[in-house]
């Protein structure tokens, strides 16, 4: 798989100065935690899942959540358990170009269970999202993980623990509660692929709920919460996970229509000013406004309810030529002493020893989301991402 892999090989070369790489599920999972970019999940009961996985697939979806949990009512568990079992059996039939598949499970006891009866389909598995996830109840489904790779026809087989539990959010209970969450996932590192957010629950737990024009980091006890897990469990000294972002959950049904606004060149102000108000009138500018500010609080990838938000989460993802040529400097064998240089751009200094992190972790999401040409901004990127 590869991002932006679904349009064609030349618009891919006008847009790119280096191509995003190609990967698959038995990449290194440093590589995959950095390439999940837009999870789309959906609920595990609906009859033609299957189809809609690969139709998704075809329009550059990576990464999807086939749901048990929140997303069905508690009386659909077994009913979405056995259209689990027929959908995988569907997609064994013509395997190519799936995205990475995880289930989110309720129980431990559920994951295998659902190991053995998915049998040789399985191998299509790449892991659980693991939800409510807190120091004791961590330890059982991680090793129900473990366990269930030791029979399933997919290797390895990660776990997604979701962080949204009320001894997070509660300000007395949280140091305690994200100190008990470190040990219990770098007990099982090698395990561990991300972790998510589940900040709709935080929500909850106030009656709060941010409107189609504010981010999660204009709710400040959410905010505080992020800015927590990031600074305890997403530390850039090699002991750190990948924690992606809160999910969006406004969308319009007719997503596709603000497409014919996107012609005009991105380079005159009337295109961009096209542009941003076709993505308010689509509760879209706060979608946009999020995903940047997930990167700048150190988050990779996001949550999704909805295909529309796919391309717009990617298309923010590709690492800008400017980035990269940062990055490169500060990076060359002869900085490894430290030092400060001019950008290649002229416009900032670059520090080699306080900068190094950054670059490191932006050569890795070029890796993945590849690097836009110099002159190749956001606006083409999603125009083409769209073109599907």
């Amino acid at each position: 798989m590869r991002h932006f892999g679904h349009i064609s090989p030349s618009v891919r070369k006008d847009l790119f100065h280096q191509e995003p790489a190609e990967f698959t599920a038995a990449s290194p999972a440093r590589t995959l935690a950095a390439g999940l970019g837009a999870t789309l999940y959906s609920p595990a009961i609906r009859p033609r899942l299957a189809g809609d996985i690969r139709k998704q697939a075809a329009r550059g979806v990576v990464s999807m959540v086939l749901c048990l949990e929140d997303s069905i009512s508690d009386g659909e568990v077994t009913a979405g358990e056995d259209n689990l079992v027929r959908q995988f059996a569907a997609l064994d039939e013509d395997p190519a170009e799936l995205p990475l598949l995880f289930i989110r499970v309720r129980t431990p006891e559920q994951i295998p269970d659902l190991v053995r009866r998915l049998g040789g389909a399985g191998r299509h598995l790449a892991g659980f999202v693991l939800p409510k996830f807190t120091e004791s109840r961590g330890t059982a489904f991680l090793d129900a993980v473990a366990q269930a790779e030791q029979t399933s026809a997919a290797a390895p087989l990660y776990a997604m623990p979701v962080l949204e539990t009320p001894d997070l959010l509660h300000l007395e209970t949280r140091v305690d509660a994200l100190a008990g969450i470190s040990r219990t996932v770098n007990r099982y590192r090698e395990r561990v692929l991300a972790l998510r957010l589940g900040v709709t629950d935080f929500c909850s737990l106030y009656g709060l709920r941010r409107t189609p024009d504010m981010t999660a980091y204009d709710v400040k006890i959410v905010a505080g919460v992020i800015a927590d897990v990031v600074n305890v469990l997403s530390r850039a000294d090699g002991t750190g996970f990948t924690v992606t972002g809160p999910v969006w959950e406004y969308f319009r049904s007719q997503q596709r229509l603000f497409k014919p606004q996107l012609r005009r060149s991105p380079f005159l102000a009337e295109g961009v000013e096209e542009l941003r108000t076709a993505l308010i009138e689509h509760d879209l500018d706060g979608l946009l406004r999020e995903i940047e500010l997930d990167r700048a609080n150190g988050l990779l990838g996001k949550t999704c309810i909805h295909p529309a938000h796919v391309t717009p989460v990617h298309a923010l993802s590709v690492v800008s030529h400017e980035e990269f040529s940062d990055a490169q400097d500060i990076l060359r064998p002869e900085c490894g002493g430290g030092g400060v240089m001019r950008s290649a751009y002229t416009n900032k200094m670059n520090e080699v020893k306080p900068h190094r992190a950054w670059a490191e972790r932006t050569m890795l999401r070029a890796e993945v989301f590849g690097v836009a040409r110099e002159e190749v901004g956001f606006v083409d990127l999603l125009t083409a991402g769209l073109q599907v």
